[in-house]
């Protein structure tokens, strides 16, 4: 197998592990959602608490089971996690710009915030895995 096909195996290989993490992290992110809801919370205010909360599954997931090979140590892990989010906010402003355009234009989204969040994580899964791969976990 030739190295630019080697590669290419590896990119899809990590992405399909980053999608099925990012699957997960829909779970986690619509069930904090939806707690945050019943606590009061409105539907802005607990999607950034329903995100932060998915943002961090997500990173954890991905540290330990996607990009594994490319993890740092334990010293690094408070500065991988916060690079990690800060990268990753790029991808969380389309998945969030996606969740509240919905929310705000379509009374069924706003009914059921689930379809909000699934199509804002879909719409920042691409930009998330790149910037993943690239600034986060590359390889040392």
């Amino acid at each position: 197998m030739k190295a630019a096909e080697l590669l290419s195996r590896l990119w899809e290989v990590e992405f399909m592990r980053f999608a099925v993490i990012g699957t997960a992290a829909f779970v986690v992110d619509t069930t904090v959602l939806y707690v945050a809801l019943g606590a009061g919370l409105g539907l802005y205010s607990g999607r950034v608490v329903s995100y932060l909360v998915a943002a961090t599954f997500t990173w954890y997931g991905n540290r330990r089971i996607t990009f594994a090979t490319h993890a740092y140590g334990a010293p690094a892990i408070a500065a991988e996690w916060l690079r990690f989010l800060l990268t990753n906010l790029v991808g969380g402003a389309v998945n969030y710009a996606t969740y509240a355009v919905l929310v705000s234009q379509f009374e069924f989204v706003r009914s059921y915030p689930v379809l909000g969040v699934a199509v804002g994580s879909i719409a920042g899964l691409g930009v998330n895995f790149t910037l993943s791969k690239l600034l986060v976990f590359r390889a040392q």
